[in-house]
């Protein structure tokens, strides 16, 4: 196929795919001819995958188990929140588990959204896409020339000026990996306890931010206790690289999780996610977890600081385990993906269809060292030209 034809096909499956990418499988079916080295689209730890196929191996296929798992029914809703409780010291009846946390996200928001719900741009397009047709949605922009980072007291008097009944923080940000501290939450948590009747912290990036050099995970489960406006949702396809299983949940209180799950959502995970949460309570892999999980950030933060340093990019500043980045040598956001990919085999995100972006960005995500010096080495040769 030459170069034209795969060009018409990329561009098709990209309308195609409206505000998402499309997928390395769907590219791959729909244009085989076309070679796929690095997915720096998806955002995920490769080495929390190895780690989670290396229990496979050992658990389901070596054994024989995985037959069961195929054949037979999940546990039910609850169930997997028992599962899940002993992994991060909440009750069970605080956790509503999710088909992936696209399903949790769309269950919060047209179950608690309210009528009005204010969403932080540029974001992750399922917050104002899955919103009810009744349900008002108001933008509060970040700014570029603040690097998209949210400034907690002009956002604490929007708030106050609009009195939505939603708020929606993603931290770290997607796709500009901004990170709002834990002293920056608390300050909008408080300003926003009595006003407020949902309070959305959407955490599929918190196991790649840190606040110290030891880089320990960062806890935010333990606010429940004091707002009880608030939701805290959590992916798995992101920290533990699973995406094509659909693991997620979310934190609230108990009487949000019993309304959930008195209308649906019984058997809503497969066999397989249950598998990982059954593996998520285990000491041993939450020890060999956290291993992997300092590995890849130390790898993303010397991946970052190459890449900023490349001529005709603008790298801003992230705390996640991607980049937002700005193209400068002419080139649209969607032509320096495709070249990209044709040429090198590398596939990022292009963002052109962000709300809240004025400029051509495209989104850079880490992927293991070797990968990511390819990316580097890749990048300086297309914008050399």
């Amino acid at each position: 196929m030459n170069k034209e034809d795969l060009v018409h096909k990329l561009d098709t499956l990209k309308k195609r795919s409206g505000t998402h990418s499309p997928s390395i499988s769907t590219i791959r079916r729909e244009i085989p001819d076309l070679e796929i080295n690095i997915d720096a689209c998806f955002l995920s730890n490769p080495y929390a995958t190895q780690l989670f196929y290396k229990n496979i191996e050992r658990d389901l296929l070596e054994t024989n188990k995985l037959r069961d798992i195929i054949e037979f029914y999940p546990g039910q809703n609850y169930d997997i929140a028992k599962l899940i409780s002993q992994a991060i010291d909440c009750p069970a009846e605080s956790i509503f588990v999710g088909n992936g946390a696209a399903e949790v996200i769309q269950a919060v928001l047209q179950r608690f959204g309210g009528e009005r719900i204010l969403i932080n741009i540029p974001t992750f397009s399922a917050y104002y896409e899955f919103l009810l047709e009744s349900q008002e949605v108001c933008y509060f922009r970040l700014k570029k020339e603040d690097d998209f980072k949210l400034n907690v007291e002009e956002y604490i008097k929007e708030i106050q000026r609009l009195k939505p009944s939603t708020i929606v923080l993603i931290n770290p940000n997607n796709p500009d990996g901004g990170y709002l501290t834990k002293d920056a939450l608390e300050s909008i948590l408080n300003a926003t306890k009595d006003i407020v009747e949902t309070v959305i912290v959407d955490e599929s990036f918190i196991h790649f931010a840190y606040e110290s050099d030891d880089l320990n995970p960062i806890q935010s489960t333990h606010y429940l206790s004091t707002f009880s406006n608030l939701v805290i949702v959590k992916s798995m396809s992101k920290d533990f690289g699973i995406a094509g299983i659909r693991a997620g949940y979310a934190v609230m209180n108990n009487e949000r999780v019993s309304e959930l799950t008195s209308n649906g959502f019984l058997w809503n995970i497969s066999g397989l996610a249950e598998y990982f949460f059954t593996l998520y309570t285990s000491e041993k892999f939450k020890n060999e977890y956290e291993v992997v999980r300092k590995k890849y950030i130390m790898n993303t933060m010397t991946f970052l600081q190459e890449i900023g340093q490349i001529d005709k990019l603008s790298v801003y500043p992230s705390k996640a385990n991607f980049a937002l980045v700005e193209i400068k040598n002419g080139m649209t956001s969607w032509e320096f993906t495709r070249e990209l990919l044709l040429r090198y085999g590398i596939y990022v995100r292009d963002c052109s269809d962000k709300i809240g972006l004025e400029g051509e960005f495209v989104r850079i995500a880490s992927r293991t060292f070797e990968e990511n010096f390819k990316i580097v080495e890749a990048l300086k040769t297309l914008l050399a030209e």
